[in-house]
């Protein structure tokens, strides 16, 4: 079982080990009140929206007696509680450092891989853990598309879990066997301090392009574009493995130490692993990429089942990095090859219609595959989405204005809606579409994919954007079972039926 002492706990928040009268051991940390126990070390954090102080009376009631606090809780003191002031860190930085302790320090014994960027984290990090697996190196992944390993499988809230889950995660990879950890690093976990006391081994910037600005997010695109950095400045152990064709290129790889091997990936720019003669493919095995991975030594051929430019941008990443350990890149291309990703570019086809299923959640997201798909000519281009409710409002205006530039006909929708009418959401979109530029609004996602299946016809492709992955909806304050392949299997057998 996992513990930890209460005088290192005083000792790691910047307070004399001595200033504990019991030392006892506390066998569960947690930020989280309901998961409180009479053993757990309760922690305040205070984060953009709610403040952990307000919930340590919950976590007393729940059995908890130890809390770490960056000041007193209303309704404290407790003659039976014990409260830790942080002392020249917050709450979260203490919950990062009491955590690698609790669980042994796993980042010591691990190689890990963090990847930043606006677009292509998920699926360069997927990319990444599947090749090395793929090719005998036990890998983990931990991200958007949740946390895998060995035969396991989580769910994850954030992209970057909290301090506390990655350390968890990363203890359970261990003792399974798993020597390498692939993390997506947001701008908000990096804001946040959740990765901590992690050093990355490699670290990757794939792009960047202004999102997650405004609200409790980022204040401006300065705030975000230096977030990203920090990974690079405190946190880059061996390699840094940049895109060249990003403007922001030199200023990424100039941020880390020295004595740090810079490795660049490029379709237009110099670089030590670059894509060339890129050819769009429609075939049996679906729609895809073909292009030709050449370094000093390789000129190896490529085939993907993800389409355009990006993606062999994504591709170009994944390769530069499993070649660091050990997985040349004619290996890594055998194995891309092969490589289907939850939620993003994934394809179900039925009635001479093509539908994907993408996360694309942002303008230049949306951009980017539409752009993509429309160079394969389809009949028609059909792009279904909606937005977040709640924040990051302006994606919703950007969105559009892509969706009605690229798109022959969209269908307006809910995302994760929220505690926000879906209908304002909606109109807040729909504002930016001019006369000529045709769009219909169907709040209902589970009917506006119905909606599509039952216009499109034979060459068109259909873009469902915004949810990927997920397999849930966000309504009110609920989490309701929503998933787009399950919905489209179903539309697709009845086709099937039909036939």
């Amino acid at each position: 079982m996992n513990s930890v002492r209460l005088s290192k706990i005083a000792e790691l928040t910047g307070n004399k080990p001595s200033s504990v009268r019991k030392d006892k051991e506390i066998t569960s940390i947690c930020r989280d009140s309901r998961k409180a126990l009479p053993n757990s070390a309760f922690f305040c954090l205070v984060g953009a929206v709610s403040d952990g102080h307000d919930y340590a009376l919950a976590a007393y009631e729940h059995g908890c007696r130890v809390f770490v606090c960056e000041r007193t809780p209303k309704g404290f003191p407790k003659r039976d509680a014990k409260l830790i002031l942080c002392r020249g860190i917050t709450a979260r930085q203490a919950l990062a450092d009491v955590a690698a302790e609790f669980y042994g320090h796993p980042e010591r014994e691990m190689t890990l891989i963090g990847i930043t960027g606006t677009k292509g984290k998920t699926t360069v990090a997927s990319m990444i853990y599947d090749v090395l697996n793929d090719n005998g190196i036990a890998a983990g992944y931990i991200g958007t598309n949740g946390v895998r390993f060995a035969d396991y499988r989580f769910e994850t809230v954030n992209t970057t879990p909290e301090s506390c889950e990655i350390y968890e995660y990363l203890s359970m990879m261990l003792q399974s066997g798993v020597g390498t950890a692939v993390v997506e690093v947001s701008s908000q976990a990096m804001k946040m301090g959740r990765v901590r006391g992690l050093t990355f081994d490699t670290c990757v910037f794939t792009n960047l392009y202004p999102d997650h600005i405004g609200g409790a997010e980022h204040r401006d695109m300065e705030e975000y574009k230096a977030c990203k950095k920090l990974l690079f400045s405190e946190h880059c152990g061996r390699y840094a493995v940049i895109n060249a064709d990003s403007p922001e290129a030199d200023e990424f790889a100039a941020e880390v130490r020295d004595d740090v091997v810079r490795l660049s990936y490029a379709v237009d720019s110099n670089a030590a692993f670059r894509g060339e003669s890129i050819e769009l493919c429609r075939d049996k095995e679906g729609i895809g990429t073909r292009f030709v991975c050449r370094t000093v030594r390789d000129r190896v051929e490529c085939r993907l089942n993800f389409p355009g430019r990006f993606s062999v941008m994504n591709a170009l990443s994944a390769i530069s990095v499993c070649g660091i350990y050990g997985v040349g890149p004619q290996a890594a291309a055998a194995s891309l090859a092969k490589l289907h990703i939850d939620g993003r570019f994934e394809t179900v086809s039925f009635g001479g219609v093509d539908f994907v299923i993408d996360y694309a959640h942002n303008g230049e997201s949306l951009r980017s595959i539409l752009s993509a798909l429309r160079e394969y000519s389809p009949r028609r281009l059909i792009c279904l989405f909606g937005s977040v409710g709640g924040r990051t409002f302006t994606r919703r205006a950007e969105m559009g204005r892509v969706a009605a530039e690229l798109a022959d006909l969209s269908i307006l929708t809910s995302d994760n809606p929220g505690c926000e009418d879906p209908a304002n959401i909606i109109a807040d979109i729909a504002a930016v579409y001019r006369e000529g530029q045709e769009f219909v609004s169907i709040p209902d996602r589970e009917r506006a994919i119905e909606y599509a299946a039952e216009i499109a016809e034979e060459g068109d492709v259909v873009l469902l954007a915004g949810k990927g992955h997920e397999t849930y909806q966000q309504i009110g304050l609920l989490q309701l079972p929503f998933c787009e392949r399950d919905i489209l299997l179903k539309l697709q057998k009845a086709s099937e039926i039909e036939a």
